[in-house]
Formats: structure tokens, C-alpha cells, sequence
């Protein structure tokens, strides 16, 4: 049996429809390849992220930073609730193979940093760049390509 992957995207509560564009098109495009999406479930990146895999038949998973499995977006399958605030960000990044960082402002940066400190594959699509180990690509197509093709070498991006 092939393996599913799970790939986080990660981004802010609130961002500009450019943003919030390339996180749909990046949710569709990994729902195409077979993938669970897992985000934070909320607002913004994390429900463009899941409205673009759930419009490909996708499934989505919400690790929620509150109590209350409510406040997940209407596009998530499973919210997952921790009541941690910020610090479900390690939980997030902990649960994915590889992340997609779109936009997004310290959040973000946090949960990118978890994932060099993890080993795991990272994209920054419009998001931060804060060493030569991050890969950058111009558009959700060409992240979610990089991604996958780290994915299939087994690299860790690093």
C-alpha cells in the first residue's frame, strides 16, 4: 500500500487574497497527489489551505489552538482541539512529513523553525527565507513539486 502522506500548510490568521490564492491552489494541488492536509484550522491560510483540498475531495485535519471543536473553518474534517494556545504550533509541525509555509507573520516562523529543528521538508511559498536551508518557490504548483520531490528522496530539506 502507498503511503499517505501528511502535509502541513501553515500561515496566518489574516492575509491579503494573493496569499490567501496560492493556499487554496496549494490545498487543491495536495489533495490531487492523494494527501491529508493538516493546518492549524482556523481562519485565513489555514482555511483557504482547507477549502482548496476539500474542493479535490480532499481531507483536512484542523489541530485547533482552543478548547472548542467549533471554532475549526467549515472546511476541516477533523479538528483536533488542544487548548494550547500558540503552542499547538509544535503539535502541527510534529504531525505533518513535510510543511508549506505561505505567508504568514511569527506564528509562522515559529512553526518553520519547528520543522528545520524536526528534519522535516519545508517550502516557503511567500513566506519567510531565514537561511539557505529553506526552499522558496514562486507559486503553489512549484511548492507543492519541490515538496513532494524532497518527500520522494527522503530529504529533510537541509
Amino acid at each position: 500500500m502507498d503511503r499517505i502522506y501528511q502535509i502541513g500548510i501553515v500561515g496566518g490568521r489574516e492575509a491579503d487574497p494573493g496569499i490567501l490564492r496560492l493556499a487554496e491552489e496549494a490545498g487543491r494541488l495536495i489533495a490531487r497527489r492523494g494527501a491529508l492536509l493538516i493546518c492549524g484550522g482556523m481562519g485565513g491560510v489555514m482555511e483557504a489551505a482547507c477549502r482548496g483540498a476539500k474542493s479535490e475531495g480532499g481531507t483536512t485535519v484542523g489541530i485547533l489552538p482552543t478548547a472548542d471543536r467549533g471554532d475549526a473553518n467549515p472546511w476541516v474534517d477533523v479538528a483536533i482541539v488542544t487548548d494550547l494556545g500558540v503552542a499547538r504550533n509544535a503539535v502541527i509541525i510534529h504531525s505533518c512529513d513535510a510543511v508549506i509555509a505561505v505567508g504568514g507573520r511569527y506564528g509562522t516562523l515559529s512553526e518553520m523553525a519547528f520543522a528545520r529543528q524536526l528534519g522535516k521538508p519545508l517550502v516557503s511559498l511567500g513566506s519567510w527565507r531565514f537561511d539557505a536551508s529553506v526552499t522558496t518557490a514562486a507559486g503553489a504548483e512549484e511548492a507543492v513539486a519541490r515538496l513532494f520531490e524532497l518527500l520522494a528522496r527522503g530529504h529533510s530539506g537541509e
